[in-house]
């Protein structure tokens, strides 16, 4: 059931607060992403991210956030989200790692993941990786004032399915962000436009879809937060924090704002930095 009277709509200050927070994120992917290499551990990868963050001002949003021991997640290959970096897991070529971070700065959050392949990879993992990336985006670019949320999920499961056979993973997906990292509404990664809360301009979401090569069955492991394919395949993950301005979404993780990929239409005149 959508509840719209929880969704917390943000003032011109606040988002410039979430936007430096979407900076620093942008900025700290930007580390581990280039540190990806055959021989590394997710524990290394972990390391450089709080490093980043606290360098900029920041505070690691996942960091014992119920309880979880690490700043970012780190999930490779079979694990889709919530992976828990570690020194022991050592990355090898032709391995995939989504890397999920976020960081709060001023009281508040932003939240992105990128899919990052390491050395060379089966084309058919790069793939799934760029429809995932395409997905996120197409789901962003479907968000306009006077909108509905799930006119995203619709967005989000087209892309997906233009790409090919995929798994569109069922229990996980997008949230709205701001005070916290995890706000009402939930964003899903598939189905019918035109229904849930309308889209207002100050609305702030987190878009992440989550794909896999077979089923989108997922099983949590013992540890209590990786999650995994119950059928072993692979899988993509990726993300984007924006708002809704009135022209449009502004990317708040993205360090272009999103221009790049969104085009002159939707963030001509959105804020620059």
């Amino acid at each position: 059931m959508f509840r719209q009277q929880e969704i917390q709509l943000k003032s011109t200050d606040q988002i410039a607060l979430m936007r430096e927070a979407g900076l620093l994120v942008a900025r700290t992917l930007e580390r581990p992403r280039d540190a990806v290499a055959p021989g590394v551990s997710t524990g290394d990868l972990d390391a450089l991210a709080e490093e980043t963050i606290r360098d900029g001002g920041g505070v690691p949003s996942f960091l014992g956030y119920h309880g979880y021991p690490a700043t970012i997640c780190a999930s490779v290959n079979e694990q889709v989200v919530h992976g828990i970096p570690s020194r022991a897991q050592v990355l090898a070529g032709g391995d995939l790692v989504s890397l999920d971070c976020g960081a709060i700065v001023g009281g508040w959050h932003g939240d992105a993941a990128i899919t990052v392949p390491v050395g060379a990879v089966d084309p058919a993992y790069g793939r799934m990786a760029e429809v995932c990336e395409d997905a996120m985006w197409a789901g962003i670019a479907a968000a306009h004032a006077g909108g509905r949320l799930t006119d995203i999920s619709h967005a989000v499961e087209r892309a997906v399915r233009a790409g090919g056979r995929y798994g569109i993973v069922r229990h996980y997906g997008g949230h709205g962000i701001g005070t916290e990292m995890h706000q009402d509404p939930h964003v899903l990664n598939y189905g019918r436009p035109g229904r849930g809360p309308r889209l207002i301009p100050g609305i702030a979401l987190a878009i992440e879809p989550m794909i896999t090569m077979r089923s989108p069955d997922t099983v949590e492991l013992d540890d209590g937060w990786t999650v995994v394919t119950r059928d072993g395949s692979w899988a993509a993950h990726t993300e984007h924090t924006f708002v809704l301005t009135d022209d449009g979404p502004w990317v708040l993780t993205a360090l272009d704002g999103g221009l790049g990929r969104l085009g002159d239409a939707v963030t001509a005149r959105q804020p620059r930095d």
